[in-house]
Order: structure tokens, then C-alpha cells, then sequence
């Protein structure tokens, strides 16, 4: 089972905002990528309440970065440091052994 999450990137300077509302992150979320990866390893326990979208155990959340191109143009580093960070979150899990959790998706 997945769960289909959009972003929206057409106006994106920073992803910590778009991400922290769309994916319900704690008001102590420290909006950097440490803390990105901690809230987004956990998204198959809800009880954790580091996010207010979940999946099942063995669960994919497929994030679907709209006008990814944009983003790519405009941020270069962003997606670089997304693409780093939702890798490192699947490692993680890998190595601790869970499955994956994220999959990135681009869309114009």
C-alpha cells in the first residue's frame, strides 16, 4: 500500500515550510534536515507524532514533487539536499531492519 503526498515546488525557496504543513510536523520541528529525516522515518507510527500523514507498516508515502522542474531550475541545492535526505531515511530504516518508507516522484 502507498500514500500519495503532493508538493507543490512552482514557488519554493525553502522546503521546510511546504513540507511541515502538508505533512502536520510538531511545532518543535527544527526545520533543517536532521530534522526532516527524524520526522519522515517515522511515518508508519503515528504514535511517534512527528507527523500528522502516515502509512501502514511496509507502507510506501510517495511524495510527487509538482513543477519539479521549477524547482530544479531555481534550487538546485534543495533538490539535491531532498533527494540526500529522503535516501538517508530509507538507509536508515534499511539498516534497522525496516523497509523503505519514501519515494520521490517528479512532475511538470
Amino acid at each position: 500500500m502507498h500514500r500519495l503526498v503532493r508538493i507543490d515546488c512552482s514557488n519554493v525557496t525553502d522546503l521546510h515550510r511546504p513540507f511541515a504543513e502538508t505533512f502536520g510536523f510538531p511545532d518543535f520541528y527544527g526545520r533543517n534536515w536532521d530534522a526532516w529525516i527524524d520526522c519522515m522515518s517515522h511515518l508508519d507510527e503515528p504514535d511517534a507524532g512527528l507527523s500528522t500523514v502516515h502509512v501502514e507498516k511496509g507502507g510506501i508515502v510517495v511524495i510527487q514533487l509538482e513543477q519539479a522542474e521549477a524547482l530544479k531550475r531555481n534550487r538546485p541545492d534543495l533538490l539535491v539536499a531532498l533527494c540526500e535526505s529522503a535516501a538517508f531515511v530509507n538507509w536508515r530504516r534499511i539498516e534497522a531492519g525496516s523497509g523503505p518508507i519514501l519515494c520521490l516522484s517528479f512532475a511538470s
